[in-house]
Order: structure tokens, then C-alpha cells, then sequence
């Protein structure tokens, strides 16, 4: 029945015109716009813009187009309208903030959107390859690099712990969280926001338990290093399951995991130590396979977990659920309705989700941090709805913002590696899935967020490799297909040698070379008795972080540095004792020890140029 009456709307028709709508609904405001406003860098453009009147312009216009396509077929024009809308409203942009990186994107754009109006949607069914088992010698060869990779991740990261380079933010806070949950189940931490308060007031990462009963078979910090390696080489199963299933030759399966494994955004999230982060890849893939093979336990589970993993979690829960449901009307003579309900109950759960945490952060906990998106904030709020609207009111922000100078070797680091197969489609509902990386990783002016080297690939990492083996896919002649996944391999592990590789292996290497200096630094820190209250400069707070009470001396409060029993400091961390310093000078460490010893604190423990150590008198 509910097939049936969707059979009487042209969904795809209703898509194609609303888009259509809005472009020429987008033209027109711009051009409303004072010439001085047009400028992208700014945001007085956007404040200027009426969300009001653009809305009324695209109900407008759609009615129009609507009424026309009742009079006469206007599949083809109303392409062809989307892609000269967008034309014009690109020129006006680049007129008034041109540069070359925002004129090679807009040129792309309008490639892929002249393709559609001449080719249009490919809404023939997704090919179905039957399985292929793979030789056992591929198996073997996925299961040594994953071990490879296991072992590199673990080097790298346990070598940053034992040579003494992971700070406070964020290493120093998890690892104390750890002990806490340990101790009492319960994610308290004194050394995030200088006194006691729980992890999920700042973010909601209930995920974390997961990795507790291994921290608990070895509780040191260490073991948050390694488990992380392990929960990232995890990926390297539904990815396997993923490319047979779409039907991907074993070898070609192999080489599929061996570019996740070498792609440079992926063991790079990884360089700034144990992040909740490291969860997103492989659950969104095994979300994938799920969702692919509508084993509605494993959709279930994945989802639940994702959202587990952050707040913000339920963006990349939400795209899934947008993709699958516009895939599914797009098709309506075929629609399936088990996608469809599918699709739909994971984006009311993610909705649900998203606005329930973000309203717990906002009333109980830290806030929602949302100034990584101040670019956008055009009208002085808080709200990511601003960004949004932002979109929605002047779309070339959005990919102007997307291509700053700074971005542009992220970009090459993310999609080189891919070859751009996640931008080679004709199936355009695809795109949806470049929105977690369009939104976290190159929208945002927050610098981490289009590193290489932090945590925020994980998310979009997911869909980047899902789009690869489902573009893949679509390439019918295997040996064209395996050519394509072999250059993949070939241009991500020459990355990954170049650019990872470099940056990984000095940490290892400098905790064995300089193991006995290392030693003689734990072995002093170690004089300080577990159960005593500690301030410590922060690459010490790690080693430190087994206790209930620790602050980092860089972020406390004078009354919390005085209230501790003893002051763990590294004599050269002078960026430590900048708010001690005095008259413009370098005498922040001086000043401390001064502070200390006229509050009753005496030397406790000392290596020579390296590390001091004051307790206070009882």
C-alpha cells in the first residue's frame, strides 16, 4: 500500500526541484546583498541575509517549477538550471573572494553538477556481485599487516608515554580518568578543569567502559596506548566484510585493508595519544555492514555504540540515516522498506540523541563547544543551528570556508591517498556521506580539526573508505578495479613512508636510546606517595596520574597549587611558569619556588637539571 502511493509522487523530481529552488533562491539574496557584504571572509554578508525572505523565495520558485512540470517535461532543464545556479552564484562569490583553491573547488563542483544535467541520477540498481572466498594467502596477508600496524601504533604511541611526551591535554586527563574508574566506576578527573568534576560533563563518552576491564587486567598508562592500537586495527574486519559483500576479489580485499592501514589521516589520529575518537571508524563501518546486509542486531549495536563514543557522535548516525533514506525514496518503483524504516528510525534516535547530551552539556555539564565553529556564528550565538542556516542562507560560505590556504594539505593528505574515488560517482546521494567530512574536518577554523595528526579523522575516515570500496565497486571490469586499488595502496603507503613514518618513529627510538635518563625520572617521581595530592608540570601529570588528586601547575589555581602535598616540576618547561614570571622576563621558575618555599613547601627530591620536587611541610 505505502508502495504504492509512493509510486504516484516523482521523489526524485520533488528533490530535483526543491534543490533548484534554493540555488536560484541563494542567487537571488546574493545579488540583494550591498556589493561592500559580499565578501566571504566576512560574516556581515550572512547577518545582512533574511532567513525569511529566503525561504519565501524557495517556496516560490518551487511552485513554479512545479506547476511548469505539469505543463511540460523539465527533467532535463531543470538539471541543466541547477548546474547554471550554481554557476552564477559561484562567479558572484569568486568575483568578490576569489582565490585559486575556492576557484578549483567551485570548477569541480560544476563538473560534477554539468555530468548530472547530461547524464543525470544512475538510478539503476546497485550491482550485486556474488561473495568471493578469498585465497587463504590474502587472509594470512591482512592478518600480518594488521598485526604490523598494531605493533607501529603501539610503538609509537607507548613510546611517546616512557619518553615522557604526552601532556595533560589530553593524555594526562584520561589516564586519571582511568584510575578513577577503576577505583570507584565512576569517569572523575581534578586535572581537566582544575578540581573534581566527571569526563561526561565535558564530553559524553560512555564508550570508554568498554576498554575498563583491560585496564583493569593492567592499570598503567600504557594500556590506554595500546588498546587503542587494537581498537583502530579492529577496523580492518567489517572493512574486509564490507569488500566482500560488494563483491571484491580477496586480493583486492587485501589491498583495500592494506590503504585503510597505510592512509596517513588514519594512524595519524592516533599521534596525539588515546582518544574516544579512535571508536568512530570501525563502528561506522561495521554500521555500513549492517545497514548493507540488513542484519538489524549488528545496525542496532553499531548505532548504539557510536553514539556512545561523543555528543557529536550523532552527526555521523544521522548522515548514515539521511543517505539511506534518500537512497531508498529516490527509487520509488523499487523502494525497499525495510531501508526505509531503517533509515528513518536511526535518524530520530540520532536526533534524539544529539539534542538530549547537547542539552545535558548546556544545563549540567561544560557546554557544547561550539566556538570551533565561530566562522559561521553570524549572529552572535552558540547554536550549531547557526551554522546550518548559515549553509542554507549562502552555500559558497560553506565551501569557501572548506578551502582555506590551511586546508588545502589535508585535503591532499585525505584524498590523495583515495585516488578521489569517494568523489566518483553518478549515484549522487553518495555525496551525502562527505558531510561529516565537509562539517568536522574543513568547515570548522579550529586548527586541530583538519590535522592529520589529531583525533578528529577518525569520524570521517569511515566514510571516506566506505565511499572508496562502494566507487570501487561500481568499476565493472576487475582489472581495471585492481589497478585502481593497487595505485590506492601504492599512493598511500609512499604517505604514509613520508609523512608518518617521519614524525612516529623518534618516540620509540628516544625512549630506548635515553632509557636509563627516563628511568632516573620515573624512579623520582615514583618517591612521591601514591595516595599524596600532586601539582606537576604537564608531561609529568601522566606518570602522576594514578591518584585521586592532580593538577596541571600550567591551568591551577594558585589554592589548588598550595593545597597539594607535593610540586612536581620539569626545570625546562619554562611555557609552565609563564603566569609566575614577572616584569616580562623569564623568571616564572624562580618566582614559583619562591611562592612555594614562603608557603611552607621544602625540596623534597631532585635530578640534577632535570626535575625538582617540593613537598610541604606538615
Amino acid at each position: 500500500m505505502l508502495k504504492e502511493k509512493v509510486r504516484e509522487f516523482d521523489i526524485p523530481g520533488l528533490v530535483r526541484r526543491l534543490i533548484l529552488s534554493w540555488l536560484l533562491a541563494a542567487v537571488t539574496e546574493y545579488c540583494i546583498l550591498p556589493g561592500e557584504l559580499r565578501d566571504l571572509d566576512s560574516l556581515e554578508g550572512l547577518a545582512y541575509m533574511s532567513l525569511g525572505r529566503i525561504v519565501g523565495f524557495t517556496c516560490g520558485f518551487a511552485v513554479l517549477l512545479t506547476v511548469s512540470s505539469y505543463c511540460l517535461s523539465t527533467k532535463i532543464p531543470e538539471r541543466w538550471g541547477i548546474a547554471a545556479a550554481f554557476a552564477i552564484l559561484g562567479a558572484i562569490a569568486l568575483y568578490n573572494s576569489a582565490t585559486w583553491a575556492f576557484f578549483g573547488v567551485c570548477a569541480l563542483v560544476l563538473v560534477i553538477l554539468a555530468v548530472f544535467a547530461v547524464c543525470g541520477w544512475d538510478q539503476t540498481a546497485e550491482c550485486v556481485v556474488p561473495e568471493k572466498k578469498a585465497h587463504k594467502s590474502c587472509i594470512w596477508i591482512t592478518v600480518g599487516l594488521s598485526v604490523a600496524f598494531f605493533l607501529f601504533v603501539s610503538a609509537w604511541t607507548v613510546g611517546r608515554v616512557y619518553s615522557f611526551s604526552s601532556p595533560t591535554f589530553d593524555f594526562g586527563i584520561f589516564s586519571q580518568m582511568f584510575y578513577n574508574m577503576k577505583e570507584s566506576g565512576l569517569p572523575m578527573t581534578t586535572v581537566e578543569r582544575d578540581g573534581l568534576l566527571s569526563h561526561f560533563a565535558v564530553h559524553v563518552s560512555p564508550i570508554w567502559y568498554l576498554m575498563l576491564p583491560f585496564y583493569w587486567l593492567v592499570p598503567t598508562p600504557a594500556t590506554l596506548q595500546v588498546l587503542q592500537a587494537a581498537v583502530i586495527t579492529s577496523a580492518v574486519i567489517p572493512l574486509w566484510k564490507l569488500g566482500k559483500c560488494h563483491g571484491l576479489t580477496g586480493t583486492q580485499r587485501m589491498l583495500i585493508c592494506a590503504v585503510l592501514l597505510l592512509y596517513p589521516a588514519y594512524s595519524g589520529g592516533t599521534s596525539y595519544d588515546v582518544h574516544e575518537n579512535c571508536f568512530l571508524t570501525p563502528l561506522i563501518l561495521w554500521l555500513f555492514y549492517g545497514i548493507q546486509q540488513k542484519k538489524k542486531t549488528v545496525t542496532a549495536v553499531a548505532t548504539l555504540l557510536t553514539l556512545t563514543v561523543k555528543e557529536d557522535a550523532a552527526v555521523y548516525v544521522g548522515v548514515i540515516a539521511l543517505w539511506l533514506t534518500v537512497k531508498t525514496v529516490l527509487r520509488p518503483r523499487k523502494m525497499d522498506i525495510q531501508n526505509l524504516i531503517t533509515g528513518l528510525t536511526l535518524l530520530a534516535v540520532s536526533l534524539g540523541w544529539f539534542f538530549l547530551v547537547t542539552g545535558y552539556l548546556a544545563k549540567s555539564g561544560d557546554g557544547v563547544m561550539t566556538y570551533r565553529y565561530d566562522n559561521f556564528m553570524y549572529d552572535g550565538s552558540s547554536s550549531l543551528i547557526t551554522v546550518i542556516k548559515s549553509v542554507f542562507l549562502n552555500p559558497m560560505k560553506a565551501i569557501y570556508e572548506c578551502v582555506d590556504p590551511e586546508k588545502l594539505q589535508f585535503m591532499a593528505m585525505t584524498l590523495l591517498p583515495l585516488l578521489g574515488l569517494p568523489l566518483l560517482t553518478r549515484r549522487y546521494e553518495r555525496y551525502l556521506l562527505l558531510i561529516p567530512y565537509a562539517l568536522v574536518n574543513l568547515m570548522s577554523d579550529y586548527q586541530y580539526q583538519h590535522d592529520i595528526f589529531f583525533q578528529y579523522t577518525f569520524g570521517s575516515n569511515g566514510f571516506l573508505i566506505y565511499l572508496t570500496v562502494l566507487n570501487l565497486a561500481d568499476i565493472r571490469v576487475n582489472w581495471r578495479r585492481s589497478a585502481v586499488v593497487i595505485i590506492a595502496a601504492v599512493v598511500s603507503a609512499v604517505c604514509f613512508a613520508t609523512v608518518v613514518l617521519p614524525k612516529a618513529i623518534p618516540y620509540p627510538r628516544q625512549a630506548i636510546e635515553y632509557q636509563d635518563h627516563y628511568q632516573s625520572i620515573r624512579n623520582t617521581l615514583d618517591t612521591i606517595p601514591d595516595t599524596a595530592s600532586v601539582t606537576a608540570t604537564t608531561f609529568y601529570t601522566t606518570h602522576l596520574s594514578q591518584r585521586e588528586v592532580l593538577y596541571d601547575l600550567r591551568y591551577c589555581s594558585r589554592e589548588h597549587l598550595l593545597e597539594t602535598e607535593y610540586v612536581a616540576l620539569k626545570i625546562s618547561a619554562t611555557n609552565d611558569y609563564k603566569k609566575y614570571a614577572t616584569g616580562g622576563k623569564n623568571n616564572g621558575f624562580d618566582n614559583l619556588v619562591k611562592l612555594l618555599e614562603e608557603n611552607g613547601y621544602s625540596q623534597y627530591a631532585k635530578l640534577d637539571g632535570i626535575l625538582v620536587i617540593y613537598r610541604k611541610r606538615a
